[in-house]
């Protein structure tokens, strides 16, 4: 469904015309600029594993420019923004560590300046555990003699081996993978007293072979998602550890694990936030004391696909428990289940075939699905074979309304707008509805369009009438009650923001393109920027380069503005390559542009420089094809209105791997997408009201999307878009 067509059904936006005023801004004077002062504050103190915020609102302009904000944290990462946080990692075997922390400011006219300050991190010493207690089992049979572990998972870089925490001094049984403990002959285990572990640490069980009452099966690999350290003051952590709570751990760490024994991230902010999220997702799955799967989530929220974990958790119990399957199930099972879907490797043991499958969920689910089980433990369950083994979860509720655009921010928060009642809603990263029961209003939302996050974590949107509204994380308006205006703001379509903080947004009537400062000042003039085939533009996004890339769904073609609004891409912009309708732009680690076409059921590549790179007709892509994103690999992801279903392109524009085309959930008209940093997409669903979590589906990102881009820019569009965090 194109946009006016859209509008006009919905009465959403040509209820009248919306005249905008406009306004100008810059400073004046003939003296040349001087420099900006940096103040970093400080210094500051802190502790290991918990957020410092830093602060440089001292910082100072002589002309009265806005200032851009990039810090050097002192232990190899950097931040933006006045006011950032950052949580320093435990150095072994110090006590404190003192970290220099640089601040670099940069005004409008390209003048910079910098300032030091320390930070004195204490250390955090290693806990005494908890009391962890569990029973493995598949379905009601208890697996006796499993040799159980208890890892962390790294978090110096991807890919590594996680971290084994038992003290094999403590349980007096170990190998290669670590020490362990066995389940006693009722499938019972206790790691009381066995391990420690340190604050920031991320914990999971993974039990490998044992006997369920048909004699030792090394094929039997099973996991469970316990999350955060626990402190010897918490209360005992009790485990039930079997088929669905694999499946529950496989999908919900599956951009985080290559196989049981390696769930990794790197060392950033933004990583860690991202995985600790994934180990919390589990929870909305499973139940970690019962391992029953959820037919809601603990926030009452979201909806659970129960049956189709159960599913899941049954074709892995055919190899598990040998007594209630046929001969060569796990042969089945495996062949059935590689690590690169249709090739690569074959796994050896359940919960690595479950981590394959869950990276793979549209691939032999046919064959998955008949692998013969006398009597399936788990229910309800499926009755015929999916389409794929997608686990998508479906939230409501928290004033969603016509959700159309869609955004995440640094800790995994998602922000939706929904021009059908005037709101804004934000969840957690779990789910839970963080902006009350009818969502954020007032402050000039109306009629929402499209949403975009800067590196502080305000929201910014784009309002269907003339104006732009800033929201703080916290829900505080900061444009004021009637949002920011002027500038040629009328019927505001997209938003985007700029590695600078700038944010550009298309004006659907007017065919211009409003600049905004970070403090919501006009930089574009009173007209915006206009020209070069400018023509009903509906979607926006920026390079590593600051340029912006517009679609005009009139014109079928696609305009390139450099950072300061020239013309780049010629008097009509870039055309051909099958642009036809063009509705989504997203970019990816190459500065190259990717716009989905909504009258052909094509996506287009077009390099930076503007050359074609998807042949004449464009990379196939559902029938009517709207958002798009790009994950933590570069791949492509787009929403098919029509389908409804969401395709997953490799960064060459080929489907991944096989038949990445997933329909499950409860797509209904989708609209937007967007890709969080634990590697789940969320979809809004504009046909009933809904917002859908495909969890584990794709690598994490950075997000937002802007602090993938660089400040100073590029000068090739290359970027940390599209990249894992």
């Amino acid at each position: 469904m194109r946009w006016a067509a859209t509008l006009a059904a919905c009465g959403l936006f040509f209820l009248a015309a919306c005249g905008g005023s406009s306004s100008s801004s810059g400073s004046g004077g003939g003296l040349a600029p001087q420099v900006p002062k940096a103040n970093a504050g400080g210094p500051y103190t802190g502790s290991a594993g918990v957020p410092v915020t830093f602060n440089g609102a001292a910082s100072t302009d002589p002309q009265g420019q806005a200032l851009t904000f990039s810090w050097n944290f002192g232990d190899g990462t950097n931040g933006t923004g006045i006011n950032p946080t950052h949580t320093y990692p435990q150095v072994a075997g110090q006590a404190t560590s003192v970290y220099t922390v640089g601040l670099t400011v940069q005004d409008t006219s390209g003048l910079s300046n910098q300032a030091v300050t320390t930070a004195t991190i204490q250390g955090v010493p290693p806990l005494t555990d908890a009391g962890l207690t569990g029973m493995v089992a598949t379905g009601k049979k208890a697996i006796a003699g499993a040799q159980v572990y208890l890892f962390a998972a790294a978090s110096t870089g991807y890919g590594l081996p996680s971290v084994s925490l038992l003290s094999a001094t403590e349980t007096g049984t170990s190998d290669s993978g670590g020490a362990y403990v066995l389940t006693n002959a009722y499938g019972a285990f206790t790691m009381s007293g066995d391990y420690t572990c340190t604050t920031g640490q991320l914990l999971y069980i993974y039990a490998s072979g044992g006997d369920s009452g048909s004699g030792a099966n090394p094929a039997t690999g099973l996991l469970a998602a316990i999350g955060p350290c626990p402190s010897s003051s918490s209360a005992a952590v009790s485990v039930w550890v079997n088929e669905v709570s694999t499946v529950a751990t496989a999908f919900a760490l599956a951009g985080f694990a290559s196989d049981p024994t390696h769930v990794s991230s790197s060392a950033t902010t933004l990583a860690k936030t991202g995985i600790a999220n994934a180990f919390a997702n589990a929870a909305n799955l499973e139940s970690l004391s019962t391992g029953v799967a959820l037919a809601a989530t603990p926030s009452g929220t979201g909806i659970v696909p129960q049956v189709k974990i159960n599913t899941l958790a049954n074709i892995l119990a055919t190899c598990v428990d040998p007594s209630d399957s046929v001969a060569n199930s796990c042969n089945l099972l495996f062949t059935n289940a590689l690590s690169a879907g249709y090739a690569g490797s074959t796994p050896t043991n359940t919960a690595a075939a479950a981590i394959n499958i869950a990276h793979n969920p549209g691939v032999f689910t046919s064959s998955l699905f008949q692998i013969p089980a006398s009597a399936p433990p788990y229910a309800p369950a499926l009755s015929t074979s999916p389409s794929d083994y997608t686990l998508a979860i479906s939230f409501s509720g928290g004033g969603l309304n016509l959700p159309q655009g869609i955004a995440v921010d640094g800790a995994g928060s998602v922000w939706v707008t929904n021009p059908g009642n005037n709101s804004v809603t934000k969840l957690s990263s779990l789910g839970a509805i963080l902006s009350g029961t009818g969502g954020y209003t007032g402050g000039g939302i109306n009629l929402p369009n499209s949403i975009a996050i800067d590196q502080a974590g305000n929201a910014w949107v784009a309002n269907g009438d003339a104006s732009v509204t800033e929201i703080s994380s916290t829900g505080t308006f900061l444009s004021g009650s009637s949002g920011y205006t002027g500038g040629a703001l009328h019927q505001p379509m997209a938003i985007a923001i700029d590695g600078s903080g700038n944010v550009w947004v298309t004006n659907f009537v007017g065919n211009s393109v409003t600049e905004l400062s970070s403090s919501g000042t006009v930089l574009s003039g009173g007209l915006g920027y206009t020209g070069g085939g400018l023509n009903l533009p509906t979607a926006i996004a920026i390079d590593g380069s600051g340029n912006a890339w517009v679609a005009n769904e009139s014109g079928n073609s696609v305009t390139k503005l450099s950072r300061s609004g020239s013309v780049l891409s010629g008097a009509n912009g870039y055309s051909g390559g099958g642009l036809d309708g063009p509705f989504g732009v997203a970019i990816d680690v190459n500065g190259n542009a990717w716009i989905t076409n909504g009258n052909n059921g094509s996506v287009t590549e077009i390099s930076n420089s503007g050359t074609i790179l998807s042949g004449a007709s464009g990379y196939s892509a559902g029938a009517a094809p709207e958002g798009i994103a790009i994950d933590g690999s570069s791949n492509v992801w787009i929403v098919d209105e029509n389908g409804p279903s969401v395709t997953e392109l490799s960064n060459a524009g080929t489907l991944l791997p096989g038949p990445s085309v997933y329909a499950g959930g409860t797509l209904n008209s989708p609209r937007g997408i967007a890709i969080d940093n634990s590697g789940n997409a969320w979809i809004t669903n504009n046909g009933n009201n809904t917002v859908s979590e495909y969890v584990g589906i794709a690598p994490p990102v950075v997000t937002p999307i802007a602090a993938g881009l660089p400040s100073p820019p590029t000068a090739n569009g290359n970027s940390s878009l599209g990249t894992l965090p």
